[in-house]
């Protein structure tokens, strides 16, 4: 059995690498030319009704479209995706806007998760010492647990909980379905906060074009306040849900304990 030729073993190394160079590339870019900058609640709240006449005609492609915007956003780790779930909820209403957005976060996640897993998650395993190896066993051994704690926990930002799993070693279908299960109930909370927030679009609407035609040397500004929509009380719901996720995991700390004692 021959060993790779010089030429053969950088090359092989520059392909392990590409998709993840190339998703750094794109996230560079998007950051660079302020592309999340375009979605916001003024970029929706003027066009409104046309978007939501549009969806009424075209609801299977205006689903599609979503999803696949929700996917670029969590692949490319834009800082908007608390926006394009309340979005989906006010365009949608929350019984469809909130099942496409579990699916386009856990697509999204997923793509990171598995670019990362090929290109850093075995050089990892290969150059990790004793500490991050037992760090690796303990997280696979409890990994849907501590993927539900840290899915449903918002304290925890998203894209950290797409790498740590990737590069602790963490099975692609268990990853899935943590995902999946653990963001369904933010997700829904945001989405039916979004579904109520037409009035409040139309009245900021009527407001800003009342200020343009007034012709006033201030700047018109068009404010959607949602931090009322992040409560007190839907943090602490989510963070009890996640300890609830951790159950599993001190029970079986508690049984070895007792089995070795």
């Amino acid at each position: 059995m021959t060993s790779p030729t010089p030429a053969t073993a950088p090359s092989s190394a520059l392909r392990k690498w590409m998709p993840v160079l190339a998703l750094v590339a794109i996230m560079v870019l998007a950051f660079a030319m302020g592309w999340h900058r375009l979605l916001s609640f003024k970029t929706i709240g003027l066009n409104y009704d046309s978007l939501r006449a549009y969806i009424a005609g075209n609801m299977a492609l205006s689903l599609l479209i979503y999803i696949a915007v929700y996917v670029a956003i969590i692949a490319l780790s834009l800082p908007v995706g608390l926006f394009i779930t309340i979005a989906g909820g006010l365009l949608f209403g929350w019984q469809i806007g909130a099942p496409a957005a579990v699916l386009g976060a856990t697509i999204g996640a997923t793509i990171v998760f598995k670019i990362v897993t090929s290109s850093l998650g075995e050089t990892l395993a290969r150059k990790a010492g004793p500490f991050v190896a037992k760090l690796r066993d303990g997280f696979q051994e409890n990994a849907l647990s501590y993927l539900l704690f840290l899915r449903l926990v918002p304290a925890f930002p998203f894209v950290i909980i797409n790498l740590v799993p990737a590069l602790l070693g963490v099975r692609l279908s268990t990853f899935i379905i943590g995902t999946g299960l653990g963001i369904i109930p933010g997700t829904t909370a945001y989405s039916i906060a979004g579904a109520g927030l037409g009035s409040v679009i139309e009245a900021q609407n009527a407001i800003y074009r009342k200020c343009l035609s007034t012709l006033s040397s201030t700047p018109c500004e068009y404010t959607i306040n949602t931090s009322a929509l992040v409560t007190k009380e839907l943090l602490l719901a989510l963070a009890l849900l996640g300890l609830v996720a951790l159950i599993p995991v001190a029970i079986k700390l508690w049984s070895k304990r007792h089995a070795t004692a």
